[in-house]
């Protein structure tokens, strides 16, 4: 996979989460995720087509998940309800859509899907022949994982 492809989604991870939710952000180091199933309890899964196609996977713990939807929604949330399971997807559609605006920046056009929530931890999500390299996101509120899974 081409570091072109990884670099986008770091920037726009990097520059959301600072901007949205004011949260000092530092990228953990990167690892290829050999296994076809989630690592965490809640994954936002967003598709790519286009130049550069596969998909992106959002990972994070149910704690991490309500934090940074208390962070988005300004309030307590103290389960993962209906709620904070959209202020999730929403805010790794916002990363995915800055990360594309940066794909075409360096001429690699593409198109997302809306996203869909997984919950539950160890759900399978075959990228077939596709390596996932995995960037972790580091935030006071907890780690959010980005799976790449694209090809060009």
């Amino acid at each position: 996979m081409k570091v072109e492809y990884i670099n986008p989604f770091v920037r726009a991870a990097t520059e959301v989460l600072e901007r949205e939710l004011s949260l000092a952000v530092e990228q953990g180091t990167v690892y290829l995720h050999r296994s076809a199933y989630t690592s965490q309890e809640v994954t936002v899964l967003i598709g790519v087509t286009g130049q550069v196609r596969g998909i992106v996977l959002y990972c994070l713990s149910q704690q991490t998940a309500c934090a940074i939807a208390a962070a988005i929604l300004g309030q307590e949330v103290p389960e993962f309800d209906e709620l904070a399971q959209s202020g999730i997807a929403e805010i790794g559609n916002v990363i995915t859509g800055t990360a594309s605006v940066y794909l075409a920046e360096a001429g690699f056009t593409s198109t997302i899907t809306p996203p869909t929530l997984l919950v539950g931890q160890g759900i399978m999500v075959s990228t077939v022949d596709l390596p996932r390299l995995v960037i972790p996101i580091l935030t006071e509120l907890g780690t959010i994982e980005i799976h790449v899974a694209l090809q060009g």
